[in-house]
């Protein structure tokens, strides 16, 4: 393997560029790269968009238009480790725009069908706290909502 480390690799129906312009939005420390196209040899008509590479705060990814054969799903997703809670509603606010869909747990789904973990760093703390029973108030908050709350999930976790 290359010091580079490795590339993940998206697969969709058509919106590879689209996507990739989406998700350099959304994140501030982000990028596009190179565009590969179909040429006369196709498969898919000459002029169209195979991939695009873009990197999200270091992370390298290629986009590929593979068609409707196979989806995403939730056995793969993103986490998005945030500061604070106006990072939280940041990501949250964008990945659920559009078509984007709430979930559960920190866990939403944008309009393209990929998983994200939009989590406040602090909770892995809560949650893994030597006291069990202040990571149990925590664990449990963090169930019972969508978005994750910080105020409430310190609440908890303190007893209050």
């Amino acid at each position: 393997m290359t010091a580079d480390g490795f590339t993940t690799c998206l697969w969709f129906d058509g919106q590879a560029e689209e996507a990739a312009q989406y998700y350099t939005s959304v994140f501030k420390n982000s990028r596009l790269g190179r565009v590969t196209r179909y040429t006369e040899a196709g498969p898919g008509p000459a002029g169209t968009v195979v991939t695009v590479e873009f990197e999200i705060n270091g992370q390298r990814f290629v986009g590929l238009n593979g068609g409707p054969e196979f989806t995403f799903s939730e056995a793969i997703s993103f986490q998005i480790d945030c500061a604070d809670q106006d990072e939280v509603d940041y990501y949250w606010d964008r990945l659920t725009e559009e078509g984007g869909q709430e979930v559960a747990c920190g866990w939403v789904k944008d309009k393209y069908g990929v998983s994200w973990q939009v989590v406040p760093t602090e909770l892995t703390d809560m949650v893994t706290d030597p006291d069990q029973e202040k990571a149990r108030r925590a664990t449990e908050a963090m169930l019972s909502m969508k978005k994750l709350d910080i105020a409430e999930l310190r609440r908890a976790y303190e007893g209050g």
